[in-house]
């Protein structure tokens, strides 16, 4: 894959002193740096609302919670990654080679222009002109250097080696400055990833980061969210709510690559093949834009694969797409995925999982959820809630939604086995529109919805006929408009040997004609 190479390298230079110095203050520094900070519990449960899950935590990012061998390991890769980006050590030798090379050329390009000007003036003026010019502009040069040094210390402060080469301390990875003695709050936060992703062991954790930079650098991923990559695969990959814990949900559905022109669009080619790798790191970095890498912010993402109707392994072109999207997302974005839920798995996805497996650390297979199509609502309940659920996948949420929003909480009941039992919705106000959205996991359920006059003179009405509800349901939502007292009666009758659990909410529209 052939990538061309971009440098962020601040414009201002100032003067070379003392370099080692400049190190020691910075340890002293970075060893200073470790103050201690509270995360709050809070606990807003409310009653008849789903409750989550508790099965998941994750590590704290504040340095109050670390175990002592955490602390050390943190503070000793700060230090080696403070000494790296002073001592111009980060990249590889072969870019710094580069960037002395740049720098030479330009330095060679700068005095054959001052030679020129030279000869020009020397050719126009003679030496007297010559002589006067030079001494105005030594004056110029008096004049405007405590300008010069004031500007400079605006600027971003760069480093200068002795050879000449520029020093870029303003170093950072998704938007967190990386430099430790900055004292940035997010730079914990991004280098215990790669530590926990190495098991706080340091000189394996700063390799680690070390070939992400450089893979960032070559690879342009700074400036990947600006790329027209020229092929829609949002279909497939997208971002939709959040979780319980307040994660952003990245949603992976592979359904759609049964479509042929579209495979072909993505995996045809090897082309194609790394269009779609950079769709995918797109995504991931829009993803991480919606996260708060700072101690107790939301810092990483849940991830959702929907394998239903997707392509199986056997197709060569998506079976390497995928490993190359499974080896680069671990190496270079680690512990930014939460969890990973794999949905509507089918048979040979434990065959692909058998191939995937070798490619995974042990920390990373830990995260994963499976659910079997009969199983895919009730566990993403787990992780999220009905109002953040998608209705095609058995929860409250619909694109484009006028009546809820994901603020309207949901509430729970549960019905008993061989029992029957109702939802009512109060109108309590003539020419209101009663609106309302239902769900029971796992349907299986008789399920019937009528509005009761307050009225003991007045006809029940049928708003839907009572019918047996299957498996494969998905939710209900339906609306009534009362033109008179009563109340809507949403009847489930569970004549199966399991408790059922249903999960409701509604909301009243007052007409104004009434």
């Amino acid at each position: 894959m052939t990538v061309e190479e971009t440098q962020v390298v601040a414009e201002v230079v100032i003067p070379q002193e003392e370099p080692k110095k400049d190190v020691e203050e910075s340890k002293k520094d970075v060893q200073e740096d470790c103050q201690v900070k509270e995360v709050e519990d809070d606990d807003n449960s409310k009653p008849k609302t789903v409750q989550k899950s508790s099965s998941y935590k994750e590590e704290s990012n504040f340095l109050s919670d670390l175990k002592e061998f955490e602390k050390k390991a943190l503070n000793e890769l700060k230090l080696k990654l403070e000494e790296a980006i002073v001592g111009n050590s980060l990249f590889k030798k072969e870019e710094l080679k580069k960037r002395e090379k740049e720098s030479e050329e330009e330095k060679l390009v700068n005095m054959e222009e001052t030679e020129k000007e030279k000869e020009a003036k020397e050719g126009e003026g003679g030496e007297k002109q010559v002589q006067e010019e030079s001494e105005k502009n030594e004056e110029g040069d008096e004049k405007e250097k405590p300008i010069q040094e004031c500007e400079e210390e605006k600027k971003t402060e760069v480093a200068v080696e002795e050879n000449g080469v520029e020093i870029d301390k303003d170093i950072s990875i998704w938007g967190i400055p990386l430099l430790p003695s900055n004292g940035a709050d997010g730079t914990d936060v991004v280098l215990l990833k790669f530590l926990r992703a190495r098991e706080f062991k340091v000189n394996d954790a700063f390799e680690m980061l070390k070939k992400t930079l450089q893979w960032r650098k070559e690879s342009n991923i700074d400036s990947i969210l600006d790329e027209d990559l020229g092929v829609d695969l949002s279909s497939a990959f997208y971002m939709n709510g959040i979780d319980r814990e307040r994660h952003p949900v990245c949603y992976n559905v592979y359904g759609v690559f049964g479509n042929e022109e579209l495979y072909t669009k993505a995996f045809g080619t090897e082309e194609n093949r790394k269009q779609f790798l950079r769709w995918r790191f797109q995504l991931m970095e829009k993803g991480i834009r919606k996260l708060d890498l700072k101690p107790g912010g939301v810092t990483s993402l849940l991830q959702i694969s929907d394998l239903k109707n997707s392509p199986s392994p056997s197709k060569k072109d998506l079976r390497i797409a995928m490993n190359q999207a499974v080896g680069l997302l671990q190496d270079n974005y680690p512990e930014l995925v939460a969890r990973n839920i794999f949905i509507n798995v089918p048979f040979w996805y434990y065959a692909l999982n058998a191939l995937l497996s070798p490619f995974l650390t042990q920390r990373s297979k830990s995260k994963f959820v499976i659910a079997r199509p009969a199983k895919v609502t009730e566990t993403l309940l787990k992780y999220i809630p009905a109002e953040e659920i998608p209705a095609q996948y058995g929860g409250f949420k619909r694109e484009n939604d006028f009546e809820f929003s994901t603020e309207d909480g949901v509430s729970e009941l549960v019905i008993k086995a061989g029992s029957t039992e109702t939802v009512e919705i109060p109108a309590a106000e003539v020419g209101a529109t009663l609106i309302w959205d239902l769900t029971v996991l796992g349907w299986e359920v008789n399920y019937k919805e009528e509005f009761v006059p307050s009225d003991e003179g007045s006809y029940t009405i049928i708003i839907s006929k009572g019918k047996k509800m299957s498996s494969s349901e998905g939710p209900v939502r339906n609306t009534f408009r009362n033109n008179e007292l009563g109340k809507v009666v949403l009847t489930i009758e569970n004549s199966s040997s399991k408790k059922k659990r249903v999960m409701y909410r509604y909301m009243t529209k007052k007409s104004a004609s009434f």
